[in-house]
């Protein structure tokens, strides 16, 4: 190796290698004694350069050198074929992807590939009840494209939803993959919130397939199926076609019905109330009437309140009593699925399907800034079990944030016996995240949802909340009245809620009274009201008696509502929940002939054997065979008693066709009764029932569907040429007092009551209250029948 050296004069000068380490550089200085003192200076400055010059091209190489081990190294670690991960969502595989990057390839299957077959029951009950699977139609393509991907790499993991029917996804996927390949080791992964350190640690720790698990989805198929599909066929054939019964959602729907029954029957009662402003200086406080003659005040009617005003006008008034009472609040625990549902129905109106589809995007990931990552832990579950990282998490924020509110341990809550604690409970995956600093990333109905459970999990983490309630009596004649305020002495936890506080939990001011004070009677308040049947169901309270007679489980509360609106059994008015005249039918009918299988008690008990099936504790051809054979003697004898239905839902009725002149008949469809032409199917004409006459130009007023929306209205058919809507629904009955029609309205205060549509008119209407109808179309969009 030769050295290029420059002297003085700008020559260059090679030396050989020696010349380069210190020793040769010695030498050189010493032979550089003979020639002038200037030469020899300049040739020792021009070997300290060179020796500093190959030194550092040395240490570069060195360098260099050390990369090229380590990259040896590491790419004899690495396998030269990329690891193949599979997801369920699309948007899921998109998150996972950006976490681990370009040496894995994730891809989404979108689904069941394989599953059974929709147009036949495909269950071999001769064979030990075997299911037939098949490649579900229109995903053969996908399936072959992963079993592709699956070849070409070194290792498959299959990281499907963790739970019952994920499991079953994947335990197929192992399957197909198998049949096309036994080089490719397939693992399975288990992913409960999709952050980077989950995931990194989930494929760091594959695991094999659980075929407990899958063994009870299959069993649930295989039950679901056998009851479904004997069942259904059964309703076609004596009602009409198109039904469907379930073994879930025909015991959701007796419920549903079992309490409209006693909506029906319950027959109201008038009672009255009565309030009275005190007036103090020039402040008046409102108390209510709770003790008149020493008992509870029984005013059944106007004229005994107004016998007690008449005693209280010119009454002395004093207050008797000043009570201070404490109360202490504990935060409740983190969300179930069930919980979370009945919450964002209650402050956020959010029915349990949508609860379930915004969730699944929190879960699924989002992106927040330049990264995409998941912001809940997986929304199926019902355990309220905290990791201890999250643990950790929380505390240390609170401790940043709100550390008089840290106590001093961690808050623990028990886990329901009936919960199978597969996974925690529903968190935020990053605490840190409060609402306000991901709002810019969420759309509206993603942030109402992520509130609320980011407040419920910090909460549940913090100290109690205390509050001080001062109740003042106030004594005036024979009367006993009472006002209170409370207010908080410790906010404890409520201090990050938001959201998710109630506006009574805000606290009122006390009353500024004193033992003994004298007030004087300004105004009375005698006021009227109905007692109030049972409520009927909203998506928030049937899920919550689902979750506590056993029936289903957290991934099936939302279907099971879904399916029975989807089905016209049930419609939802107002929130609530009514079952319609086709449901009452059905109801009754498998109610009548199949008692014992249509059973809350029934279905739990079927649902504690599935449980008992993932557990090992007993076989599912065994659980399903001791099922199966009573069923069946019952269906084949309730097949050849039952009397047919078919037509009793059509009625005759007064319209014409106005295509062939032939009377129309009132039939039942998917979404509701219609007016069909009898001369059927050489006419094919339909069309919404009338349910009033238009009060402005006399024609007929029809429902009909806001396309953009899909929320119900109520229109005349000779739109556009008449613009009358109302938002209310009419009924068979006209005003007495103008001749227009009466319609249904709703509110807390009343329940359901009658008005009349004429704004002008004062038939049934309150004070406060707004006109039934209003007489414009919101912007002239295209209506929907």
């Amino acid at each position: 190796m030769a050295v290029k050296e420059a002297n003085d004069t700008g020559a260059v000068k090679t030396k050989s290698k020696p010349a380069v380490k210190a020793k040769a550089a010695s030498k050189t200085a010493v032979k550089a004694k003979a020639a002038t003192k200037a030469k020899a200076a300049t040739k020792a400055k021009a070997a300290t350069k060179a020796k500093g010059a190959v030194e550092g091209k040395a240490a570069a190489k060195t360098k260099a050198a050390a990369k090229t081990e380590k990259a040896k190294g590491s790419s004899a670690k690495v396998p030269e074929k990329k690891t193949l991960i599979i997801m369920e969502s699309p948007h899921k595989a998109e998150t996972v992807q950006k976490i681990l990057g370009s040496a894995y390839t994730v891809k989404a299957c979108i689904g069941h590939l394989i599953d059974l077959p929709k147009s036949r029951i495909a269950i071999d009950v001769d064979r030990n009840f075997e299911p037939e699977y098949i490649t579900v139609r229109g995903r053969s393509k996908l399936l072959k494209e992963l079993q592709g991907d699956a070849k070409k790499s070194g290792l498959v993991l299959l990281a499907s939803d963790p739970d019952r029917e994920g499991e079953a996804i994947a335990w197929h996927l192992r399957n197909a993959i198998a049949a096309k390949t036994d080089k490719v080791p397939v693992r399975r992964i288990s992913i409960n919130e999709i952050t980077p350190q989950v995931v990194k640690d989930a494929v760091l720790n594959p695991q094999d397939i659980n075929e407990d698990l899958v063994n009870a989805q299959k069993a649930r198929r295989v039950l679901d199926r056998l009851v479904g599909y004997n069942l259904s066929p059964l309703l076609w054939k004596k009602v009409k076609n198109g039904l469907s019964a379930g073994r879930v959602q025909s015991v959701a729907l007796r419920i549903i019905c079992e309490r409209e029954k006693e909506v029906e029957s319950f027959t109201p009662e008038e009672f009255w109330t009565l309030d009275v402003d005190f007036r103090v200086g020039k402040s008046a406080y409102t108390a209510q009437l709770v003790s008149w003659r020493g008992a509870k005040p029984e005013l059944k009617n106007e004229e005994s309140v107004t016998a007690i005003i008449a005693e209280l006008k010119d009454a002395d008034c004093v207050v008797a009593d000043i009570r201070e009472t404490e109360r202490t609040l504990r935060p409740r625990p983190p969300f179930t699925t069930s919980q979370m549902q009945q919450t964002s129905a209650n402050r956020l109106g959010f029915t349990a399907r949508k609860t379930m589809q915004v969730a699944q995007q929190l879960y699924e990931g989002v992106n927040v800034g330049a990264s995409r990552v998941g912001l809940i832990t997986y929304m199926r579950t019902d355990s309220v079990r905290i990791s201890q990282t999250a643990l950790e998490e929380v505390r240390e924020w609170l401790g940043q944030n709100y550390p008089g509110e840290l106590p001093e341990n961690p808050v623990e809550y028990t886990v329901g016996k009936k919960a199978q604690d597969a996974h925690e409970a529903i968190r935020p995956t990053f605490v840190q995240y409060t609402p306000d600093f991901i709002k810019d990333y969420l759309n509206r109905d993603q942030l109402r949802l992520y509130t609320i459970i980011w407040e419920r999990f910090v909460a549940s983490q913090m100290t109690n909340a205390k509050t001080r309630t001062v109740s003042a009596d106030i004594a005036a004649g024979e009367g006993l009245f009472r006002i209170a305020g409370t207010k908080f002495i410790e906010r404890g936890f409520y201090k990050v809620m938001k959201l998710l506080a109630a506006k009574d939990e805000k606290g009122s001011p006390y009353p500024p009274f004193k033992t003994g004070d004298k007030v004087a009677v300004d105004k009375f308040y005698p006021e009227q009201h109905f007692t109030q049947g049972p409520p009927r169901y909203t998506d928030a309270s049937i899920v919550r008696v689902l979750e506590e007679k056993g029936i289903g489980r957290p991934s099936t509360y939302a279907p099971i509502i879904s399916v029975l609106l989807d089905r016209y059994y049930v419609t939802r008015s107002n929130k609530q929940l009514e079952p319609t005249i086709l449901g009452k039918l059905i109801n009754d009918m498998l109610v009548e002939y199949f008692p014992h299988y249509i059973d809350a008690a029934f279905t739990a008990d079927m649902e504690n054997k599935l449980d008992e099936v993932e557990d090992s504790a007993i076989k599912w051809p065994d659980m399903i065979r001791e099922f199966w054979t009573p069923f069946k003697d019952r269906l084949d004898d309730v097949g050849k008693t039952l009397e047919s239905f078919k037509g009793s839902l059509d009625e005759p009725t007064d319209y014409v066709c106005e295509k062939c002149g032939k009377p129309m008949v009132k039939k039942l469809g998917r979404f509701g009764f219609f007016l069909a032409c009898t001369g059927f199917p050489e006419c094919r004409n339909t069309k919404s029932i009338p349910l009033a006459k238009c009060p402005k130009c006399g024609g007929d007023i029809v429902a009909r569907k806001n396309r953009g929306r899909g929320k119900e209205f109520y229109g005349c058919t000779n739109y556009p040429a008449c613009d009358f809507i109302s938002h209310y629904k009419p009924i068979n009955q006209d005003c007495p007092k103008c001749g227009q029609f009466l319609v249904e309205k709703y509110d807390k205060k009343n329940g359901y009551h009658k008005a009349c549509i004429n704004p002008g008119c004062d038939y049934l209407h309150s004070d406060d209250e707004e006109p039934a109808g209003s007489g414009q179309r919101e912007g002239g969009k295209d209506d929907e029948e």
